[in-house]
């Protein structure tokens, strides 16, 4: 090869060796691009500040030693609402009956049809006296009573009392068969205090269900429009089967029998006051029947619109209308009504006199005067009636009669 050509490619080698260590020199020495610095910075701004405390970790709980079981005596002090209702149920379930009453009907075709309705009852003493509602057996052909031990016992009916719904039946059985029930008393009633039932809900017999009494002093309204006075509300479960069945209270005593629910309500029973019971029963046991007061008359509640139409000189009371000849009403001298008015579009009977108060007892209304005269007194007691007579105020006395 020539001489000055060798000489070319020896300069061209060494050209591009030059080129080559230029660029890596080029590329080692590029500077970071502009975003790159402000995150550099950041972190070491961040990481120049204190570090934050992690938060401080829940005191450890230290066993202070082993825990010391509970004493017999404390165990039993916790149990013992159990044990109080377990032992009412074990004293008292024995005195709860089972009634099954048959009633034959006709049908369509005049065919007679066997039916049978169930409830609940309870022994009243060692004679063979069993209480229960009076719409538990009513209409019935036939009563069954099947006590505790299973056994039954065919019932004849003593007595009734639709008003307060109350029926007393007898079984001949053994006086030591039966465990009659104890007898509280509905004085000594308040709201709040256990309230628990026994009875035959849905025919499961001798079914225990507790609660509180929720109210006293309530008014009952029945079917054909009477008044139970001053029964027991409770929150006692009572279901239908119950009806009849005793009410307790914490000591196993009757405070009331069991005989209506509030429907399309939960919690809301009813149950005819014991001291009614201790009232009726004695009656239907000596005369089949209990003879309810009566006064012998008649008339309106006033309320203050007719008093302003009337011109009365009360607000509240009663206007006599009608007295029934031969009353008590009449025998004391009571005036009825004297003349007759338009007032409106109704015809009123007026000139009575206003009874205003019994016995010191103020009467607002027709109810208030038949709410006394059930629950305090009976036949043959005397009673003052307070009336207003053209503006003065007299005091009649009245021998209470029997309701006829």
């Amino acid at each position: 090869m020539p001489a000055h050509r060798l000489l070319f490619y020896w300069f061209l080698l060494l050209l591009m060796l030059g080129a080559g260590a230029l660029a890596c020199t080029i590329i080692q020495f590029r500077p970071a691009s502009p975003t790159a610095t402000p995150a550099v910075t950041a972190a070491i701004q961040v990481m120049d500040e204190p570090a934050a405390e992690p938060p401080a970790p829940p005191p450890r709980l230290e066993p202070t030693g082993t825990p010391t079981p509970l004493s017999d005596e404390a165990l039993a002090a916790l149990d013992v609402e159990e044990a109080l209702i377990a032992n009412i149920y074990e004293r008292v379930a024995p005195a709860v009956v089972h009634v099954t009453s048959r009633v034959t009907t006709l049908n369509f075709f005049f065919g007679a049809v066997p039916s049978e309705g169930t409830g609940s009852g309870f022994v009243f003493d060692n004679d063979g006296h069993i209480v229960t509602n009076y719409h538990v057996i009513e209409g019935a052909d036939s009563i069954v009573v099947k006590l505790s031990d299973e056994s039954t016992a065919p019932a004849e009916v003593v007595g009734v009392d639709p008003p307060n719904d109350l029926a007393l039946l007898r079984i001949d059985v053994p006086a030591d068969a039966l465990t009659p029930v104890e007898m509280g008393s509905s004085e000594e009633l308040r709201v709040g205090q256990r309230a628990i039932a026994i009875g035959n809900p849905f025919g499961l017999d001798r079914t225990l269900t507790a609660g509180v009494i929720s109210a006293l002093g309530r008014p009952l309204q029945t079917a054909d429009d009477s008044f139970i006075y001053n029964v027991v509300q409770t929150d006692a479960a009572i279901n239908p089967g119950n009806s009849g069945g005793p009410l307790l209270d914490s000591r196993g005593r009757l405070i009331g029998v069991n005989t209506a629910i509030r429907q399309g309500a939960e919690g809301i029973g009813f149950a005819v006051p014991v001291d009614t019971v201790k009232r009726v029963i004695p009656a239907l046991i000596e005369q089949g029947y209990y003879p309810h007061p009566w006064l012998g008359f008649l008339g309106y509640d006033i309320t203050p619109g007719l008093a302003s139409a009337l011109e009365l000189p009360v607000e509240r009371g009663i206007l006599v209308v009608q007295l029934y000849r031969g009353g008590p009403a009449d025998v004391a001298g009571v005036s009825g009504a004297q003349q007759e008015v338009i007032v409106g579009n109704q015809r009123l009977l007026v000139g009575g006199d206003v009874v205003v108060a019994i016995n010191e007892q103020p009467i607002a209304e027709w109810e208030d005067l038949s709410e006394y005269l059930e629950i305090q007194t009976q036949v043959g007691d005397e009673v003052v009636l307070h009336v207003l007579r053209d503006g003065e105020e007299l005091a009649l006395t009245l021998t209470v009669a029997e309701q006829p």
